[in-house]
């Protein structure tokens, strides 16, 4: 049954493509209502297919395409699908706060040598500012080389409001990692502060006498486990919240959005396959990471975040693929939650290139020392801002604020924000993911059959529909 659908899905793929690409170039001209109808058969083949399939990855892939033909067709309505897409959100953060404190507290409580805490915590500390150094000087390189900002002319009238941003020192940024009140902390989605405190939480909870911390200890794995369990629940939505996370883009702004600024959107995508190409796979190969399987594992949580433009939607699937991937739990559960707040390799490469993308736009010289003040300034105020989507925003007009530089290039920016935020997301992800391994290899304790075996394990939820 399936392979009969399968083909018969490839033949009307093939046949709405090849329509498409003749109407396109007026080799044959076919009415509007023809291509719709021939590109609504292909997907609703599609659809069909995801259903029996009974696989996410499956069909959060076909999902998005389906959103992408809402947002063409019909944009008023993918527009309005945006609550979807919070629905999603919402669900995924109210899991967040409870994940992050059960995994730290039992990663570290749970631990039977401190020692090795703080060992972590040193390797991931250093592993994370070096590989976020070379994200951003290659968004300095690459904004140097292409120079997305110069020529352009200021317009007289912007149609948008830019969110207000108070000047912060080091001493602020500083103390804004520590929390006044963890309910507040949680209720704004401060996941710097969560993990501050969790890791403190988990310390005092490891020095009290083993009886009494193996009580709590067993409490909060139940407790993961739940929010776990949880998650496997909410995934069951994804789908849905990402089609219209997808249909709510293409709608609002249309397939042709890459006329706009198309300089620096692709200047962003090449600077951040470099990154890839020329920092991740060779850190993978160091530390013996089998790059395909890796990319496999963590194709589901990076496809999440592509489409939603958080980090945070895609950290408890993140959590879960590299605990099945043969990182141990108490790594992945130390590592992760601390990646997003100190190793932003998408958001922070973004920030180098806008940052010099604003000057260039506004005549601004910027000597390379001025640019690697810029990037110290930037390694300290990007952090901790990974759970929400399109926060680099502000991050970006603080460091233009301290820079003196016009804000108007900002609101130019935000016309295609939306797509370049994808693409940095999915590169956080990705870091957050590797990172987990890099440092499960430096501890030795990173399980090579399970890893090389990955790929095999079929347990995806069940998926009913689309």
């Amino acid at each position: 049954m399936k392979s009969k659908i399968t083909i018969i899905n490839i033949v009307l793929v093939t046949i709405a493509a090849i329509a498409t690409v003749l109407d396109a170039y007026d080799i044959i001209s076919l009415s509007a209502t023809v291509l719709l109808s021939l590109r609504w058969a292909a997907l609703a083949g599609l659809i069909i297919f995801a259903i029996l399939k009974k696989n996410l990855t499956t069909s959060i892939l076909i999902s998005m395409l389906v959103g992408t033909e809402i947002g063409y067709d019909f944009p008023k309505m993918g527009t309005e699908l945006h609550f979807l897409r919070q629905i999603f959100l919402q669900m995924i953060k109210t899991v967040i706060a409870p994940l992050l404190f059960a995994t730290l507290v039992t990663g570290i409580a749970g631990h039977s040598d401190l020692k090795q805490v703080g060992r972590m915590g040193w390797k991931s500390l250093l592993y994370f500012e070096v590989v976020t150094t070379f994200a951003l000087l290659i968004g300095l390189f690459f904004a140097n080389w292409f120079k997305p900002g110069v020529g352009i002319i200021p317009p007289e009238t912007l149609n948008a409001t830019l969110p207000k941003v108070a000047e912060q020192t080091w001493q602020d940024i500083v103390l804004h990692s520590f929390p006044e009140n963890i309910a507040k902390s949680i209720y704004h989605g401060e996941v710097l502060q969560i993990v501050v405190f969790s890791v403190l939480f988990g310390i005092s909870l490891a020095l009290l006498p083993t009886v009494k911390k193996e009580k709590f200890v067993h409490g909060v794995e139940l407790l993961a486990e739940v929010m776990f369990k949880l998650t496997k629940i909410i995934m069951l939505f994804a789908p849905i919240g990402v089609g219209a996370a997808i249909a709510e883009t293409v709608g609002h702004m249309g397939i042709d959005v890459l006329r706009n600024l198309a300089l620096l959107l692709a200047t962003l995508y090449c600077a951040l396959i470099v990154f890839v190409l020329i920092v991740f796979i060779p850190i993978a190969l160091i530390a013996r990471i089998p790059v395909i399987k890796f990319a496999k594992a963590i194709f589901e949580p990076v496809s999440i975040a592509f489409a939603t433009t958080s980090s945070e939607s895609a950290l408890p699937k993140a959590m879960e693929k590299m605990e099945k991937f043969g990182v141990p739990r108490q790594i992945v559960s130390f590592v992760m939650p601390t990646g997003y707040s100190f190793n932003l390799d998408g958001s922070t490469l973004y920030l180098a290139l806008a940052t010099v993308f604003v000057a260039q736009a506004t005549g601004t010289e910027m000597s390379i020392g001025q640019q690697l003040t810029m990037v110290l300034l930037l390694m300290l105020t990007s952090k901790g801002v990974a759970g929400i989507p399109r926060a680099t925003l502000v991050i970006l007009l603080g460091a233009i604020a301290n820079f003196g530089m016009p804000e108007w290039p900002v609101l130019l920016i935000m016309g295609i924000d939306e797509l370049m935020d994808m693409a940095r997301t999915s590169v956080n992800v990705t870091g957050n993911c590797l990172a987990t391994a890099v440092i499960a290899r430096w501890e030795g304790e990173l399980d090579d059959q399970k890893m090389h075996n990955s790929d095999l394990i079929t347990d995806e939820p069940v998926i009913t529909e689309v």
